[in-house]
């Protein structure tokens, strides 16, 4: 999904999916549904005030508008170490299978901070398997996964047994196939809000909503190919500094981190791989890149 209602990029020259399209965060809790694929997009915008920007800017889009009532996580969220990880909104994905319809039997939920350079349709088929993988998302095994949690989660035997008989991997929740029936079958929102609730108590993470997502689901997802999160483009959570596309292919860039493309843009100090945003950002930037 792209910021302030943008199109997607078509750099790496692929084609693009006609039936994704974004949102901006600037006002009340609103998700974006496409109708002909779910799609969810995280947005905070006025619903009318987004129905009129997607409706001009895309008028043969056929979609429909989910509102995310924020009560119903606000007070189970502790702080992170970045204050924007708190916004009750990063906790919408846990919360899919109640705002959507019962017949919505999957969903490929993304970030607002990415672009897409390939068919989503493809991720969109990706195989869950005939067992009990709720939902897939790129795995990145060679990540720290211990530095996800905190010492006290470690070293108390009750809680690090969460992770027995797995092989537990980091993965981003900016991009994920998730299966809605099995997710409902096996109360999947309630078991990550069991461990939100233990997080009010004890400290065992410091990283928003992703952790509660690795308590439950970390070694029994379905893998994706990397293509499909090229993530990290934000830099890591305290600095935001430039960073480069990995090695291999590209289907989907994410700016997950701090520094976000259109903050750098409006105030000037683009990284280089912001120019990839830059055409597809419906507000004007005070300056343009050289061709």
């Amino acid at each position: 999904m792209l910021r302030r209602g943008s199109t997607r990029g078509n750099d790496a020259g692929h084609d693009v999916h006609p039936r994704i399209h974004g949102g901006d965060p600037i006002g009340a809790p609103t998700l974006l549904v496409p109708a002909e694929h779910i799609f969810p997009l995280r947005v905070l915008l006025r619903a009318s005030l987004l129905r009129a920007a997607i409706s001009n800017s895309f008028p043969y889009l056929k979609f429909r508008l989910y509102t995310f009532d924020e009560s119903r996580v606000s007070g189970l969220i502790s702080a992170s170490i970045r204050p924007a990880l708190d916004c009750p909104l990063n906790y919408a994905r846990s919360y899919l299978p109640n705002l959507l319809p019962l017949c919505v039997r999957r969903v490929v939920y993304l970030d607002s901070d990415l672009i897409l350079v390939d068919d989503i349709a493809r991720l969109a088929e990706t195989p869950l398997g005939e067992e009990d993988a709720v939902l897939a998302a790129p795995e990145y095994c060679n990540a720290n996964f211990t530095s996800y949690f905190t010492p006290a989660f470690w070293s108390n035997p009750s809680l690090s047994l969460a992770f027995a008989n797995r092989r537990p991997c980091y993965f981003n929740t900016g991009v994920m196939v998730i299966d809605l029936e099995r997710w409902r079958e096996g109360d999947y929102t309630r078991k990550i809000e069991d461990w939100m609730e233990l997080q009010k108590r004890v400290r065992i993470y410091d990283l928003g909503s992703l952790p509660p997502f690795l308590l439950v689901f970390a070694g029994n997802i379905a893998a994706v190919d990397h293509r499909w999160n090229q993530h990290g483009l934000g830099g890591d959570n305290f600095r935001g500094l430039c960073r480069d596309l990995h090695p291999g292919p590209v289907s989907l860039l994410h700016w997950s981190g701090k520094g976000k493309p259109w903050a750098r843009l409006d105030a000037n100090r683009p990284c280089p791989l912001d120019a990839l945003w830059a055409p597809y950002d419906l507000l004007d930037t005070p300056f343009s890149f050289d061709s």
